[in-house]
């Protein structure tokens, strides 16, 4: 049964935004294990809360990272270990705050629109699963508050999904 969000006001400081869209991101995932449903409800909720211009996820299948449910623009289909930001995270497990894409060397630009960037790895077993990309049409939009934020919403996705 759908759920109806509570999108938080434009105005607000993300914190605040989290801690709005944090509730209803778990009522979401508790009740649903299936990983590509909770992937989409979870690139629908951040998307609508925060407006960014990219929400998405990539899951790993066998050497390169696959395009998986996302809320934006047309995106990349497929991305090699070790390639820009997603492809990094993937090979390093660990998360990247990318201010300015243009700075970051190998960047893939899926869109001209994209000007700063986080990649948060899903992690289980000790096998990166999954990714999710945000992108942002402003330079500087992400910092240790969304990192935080994201990586306890993937670990979530982790827990209560078949992965």
């Amino acid at each position: 049964m759908a759920k109806e969000l509570i999108i938080p006001g434009q105005d607000l400081i993300k914190e605040e935004k989290y801690r709005i869209l944090m509730p209803q991101i778990h009522s979401l995932l508790v009740d649903e294990n299936d990983m590509i449903a909770n992937m989409a409800n979870v690139a629908a909720v951040l998307k609508a809360g925060f407006n960014f211009l990219w929400v998405g996820f990539y899951i790993a299948r066998d050497k390169q990272l696959v395009l998986g449910p996302y809320q934006g623009p047309v995106a990349c289909t497929r991305i090699e270990k070790g390639k820009g930001v997603c492809g990094t995270v993937w090979l390093n497990k660990n998360s990247i705050i990318v201010p300015d894409v243009s700075q970051f060397s190998g960047h893939i630009a899926c869109s001209t629109d994209s000007k700063s960037e986080i990649v948060i790895p899903g992690i289980s077993k000790k096998k990166v699963i999954f990714v999710l990309d945000i992108d942002s049409a402003e330079l500087n939009t992400f910092n240790e508050s969304d990192r935080k934020h994201l990586e306890i919403i993937v670990g979530k996705l982790v827990q209560y999904s078949d992965c």
